[in-house]
């Protein structure tokens, strides 16, 4: 049963009213009620494209960073790819001081109101929370991603965020390529060094996989052109429409324009497809495709809008991570009457967190688990209209460690669609690889980098975010960005 924002707020006020001026000993703060997050009714929210998770009221926040224990050996902390003080930062937005808090994450995290929305804080961060293990379960950890969204909401609300400090020109100039969260810190980073960046971004719009990938539903495009409007305020320059590889590439860069180092974070932007028949049919997109149609291009505004809205009745969408997950609940607002996720394997092998699933089905998504695609079908013009799968069991465990499906021969059937949607992973962008020389690759495309500088094979080229690990999340991005960013200052120093 969905509950209000103005019912959980009145219980989390009502509970801090108890504890008012209480010492509180850690076996108390571990029995204070984990904070739900307030969110728009299901049979709302599948009507527009507004935010779907409406944030923490400030009673649930102070309440939630109550259950944190401090713990002296901070765990939390190892669990966070770019070490954020976590106890430190939820300290403070305990005690109220939430431009402290933020100050405190932004000494580590450039995009915490991004971070706190899309990472997965429950294999990161939260996984090695005490408090989750003094329950035995993960999901009762404090919940470290919610505040950190309240909090740097706040501070971006009520202008309390302040602009990094520059340091005197360095006369170094850095080309950033790719504008998504391993470029965004990279960039800034550089930046505070002294040194002359610009940012190339392919499309016409800066953010990446950020404005391109993630639904409004789950992050508001305002908050990450905010984030990029910081780095313009650094003086960082954003060139959008600037495709490096065509428009100009790396070795002209650093040979014919000046540029002394580059960083690459050109994302994981080539779709994989299944590889069966009727791939190529009307009604079969990339989720990449799809995806980007609604968020970068607003498909959804009919009529405001001048990108063509693919109308669906029955959409098929194969995979079983947040993209898929993504690409269903877009296309249910899109107006779709039947969405089903398809996956061959189990819900618990799914690698979607579990707050996606759990809207997903809230909105009224189905699954159908245990099924695999062999083919898409079409009518006479070309169009799907049905998708042949196979019914799989669970064999033995594949170099993942989940159990790979196994087909059940004799199981097929044809099941109405006439949309498909393939959300089954990207490999990393070909674009600079051919035509760059020197810059080497592993089998899958990803840039080879020397993991603790992430400098290429290429001298003066640095790599990070999906273009070398594949498609990973934001935070790990960012982490890639700043041990780049950090190896760079030292190269651009060591410059006669």
């Amino acid at each position: 049963m969905h509950v209000t924002k103005e019912v959980l707020d009145a219980q989390a006020k009502a509970l801090l009213e108890q504890l008012n001026d209480t010492p509180l000993r850690p076996k108390d703060r571990a029995k204070i009620p984990l904070q739900e997050m307030p969110s728009q009714a299901p049979e709302v929210r599948v009507c527009n494209m507004e935010e779907v998770a409406l944030g923490y009221t400030e009673n649930q926040v102070r309440l939630e960073a109550m259950r944190c224990i401090q713990c002296k050996n901070q765990p939390c902390i190892a669990g966070c790819p770019v070490s954020i003080d976590i106890p430190a930062f939820i300290a403070e937005a305990a005690k109220g001081d939430y431009g402290k808090s933020v100050e405190i994450i932004k000494e580590s995290s450039l995009l915490p109101s991004i971070c706190g929305r899309v990472c997965p804080q429950e294999v990161q961060c939260q996984k090695f929370c005490t408090v989750g293990k003094m329950h035995k379960d993960v999901e009762q950890s404090v919940s470290i991603g919610r505040i950190e969204r309240f909090v740097a909401d706040y501070a971006r609300e009520h202008g309390l965020e302040k602009i990094p400090s520059i340091k005197p020109d360095s006369g170094r100039k850095v080309a950033v390529v790719g504008s998504g969260p391993a470029s965004i810190s990279a960039a800034a980073d550089l930046r505070r060094e002294g040194h002359t960046v610009m940012m190339f971004e392919a499309l016409h719009k800066a953010g990446g996989v950020l404005v391109y990938g993630i639904p409004e539903f789950r992050l508001p495009k305002k908050i990450v052109e905010h984030e990029l409007q910081n780095l313009k305020d650094m003086g960082v320059e954003i060139r959008p429409n600037y495709l490096v590889g065509k428009t100009r590439k790396i070795a002209d860069l650093m040979e014919k324009d000046g540029f002394d180092a580059v960083f690459v974070g050109s994302g994981a932007g080539l779709p994989k497809f299944l590889g069966i028949e009727g791939e190529n049919y009307v009604g079969v997109f990339s989720a990449n495709e799809y995806l980007t149609r609604s968020n970068l291009m607003k498909a959804y505004a009919v009529g405001k809008s001048q990108t063509p809205l693919y109308r669906s009745k029955n959409v098929a969408v194969f995979g079983g991570g947040n993209v898929a997950m993504d690409a269903a609940r877009t296309a249910k607002r899109l107006g779709a009457e039947e969405v089903i996720v398809v996956y061959r394997r189990t819900e618990v092998e799914m690698p979607a967190r579990r707050e996606e699933v759990t809207h997903a089905k809230e909105e009224g998504i189905k699954f159908l688990f245990l099924h695999a695609p062999l083919k898409i079908t079409a009518n006479e013009k070309g169009r799907v209209n049905g998708v042949e799968l196979i019914t799989c069991e669970l064999g033995e465990p594949d170099a993942s460690g989940r159990r790979r499906p196994v087909e059940i021969p004799g199981s097929e059937k044809i099941y109405d669609f006439d949309t498909a949607i393939i959300a089954i992973g990207n490999d990393s962008n070909p674009l600079i690889k051919a035509t760059t020389d020197g810059i080497e690759v592993n089998r899958r495309g990803n840039f080879i980098v020397n993991e603790e500088t992430c400098e290429t094979t290429l001298k003066g080229v640095y790599a990070g975010g999906d273009i070398v690990l594949g498609a990973a999340t934001v935070i790990l991005a960012m982490g890639q960005g700043r041990r780049a960013a950090k190896a760079m200052n030292t190269y651009l120093k060591g410059l006669a």
